[in-house]
């Protein structure tokens, strides 16, 4: 079994949810919105760089995987969210974890089947695919999206290490 945290970064919302794997099965263990507080920017990633490192120290997943960052109109708007971003990735690297990247397309893609599906259908399907649990919000539902997607991606790279071995 391995313990996957997804991360949606945002500046004002960092979404996070966690997922046990264990071959195709996924259990929802636990999911939340780790939100920025303080007056300036430098505060803002501060308060989610410890948040973070309280959610992987209490959790301890064994890998990690963060959406990538897009480019919007709002240059300014977009490098706020990468500086979000590289707090996202910060803390998983920081507690010894690999860290995923996944474009939201894709995330959508493999969870949803569709790769410009919006919100409401991101969630329905996690909600499906995690019976039971408690959602706290779009950006816990984007994360665990993002760990899902990672799971079905993380396969692949196990089964060709297994096949490099055994050709060795």
């Amino acid at each position: 079994m391995t313990r996957v945290i997804g991360i949606d970064p945002g500046l004002r919302n960092l979404g996070w949810g966690i997922i046990d794997v264990s071959g195709s099965r996924l259990t929802h263990v636990a999911n939340g919105v780790c939100q920025s507080t303080g007056a300036d920017l430098a505060m803002r990633l501060l308060s989610l760089y410890e948040q973070l490192t309280l959610v992987v120290a209490q959790w301890a997943p064994q890998a990690a995987a963060v959406e990538q960052t897009f480019v919007n109109k709002d240059g300014a708007g977009t490098l706020k969210l990468g500086q979000a971003r590289g707090i996202a990735m910060l803390v998983p690297a920081q507690a010894g974890l690999a860290v995923g990247e996944y474009a939201p397309n894709s995330v959508k893609k493999t969870v949803v089947g569709v790769g410009h599906a919006d919100k409401a259908q991101v969630l329905h399907m996690v909600q499906m695919q995690l019976p039971g649990a408690r959602i706290a919000g779009p950006d816990a539902a984007d994360a665990l999206a993002i760990a899902i997607c990672h799971a079905h991606h993380a396969r692949a790279p196990g089964v060709e290490t297994a096949i490099a071995r055994a050709r060795a």
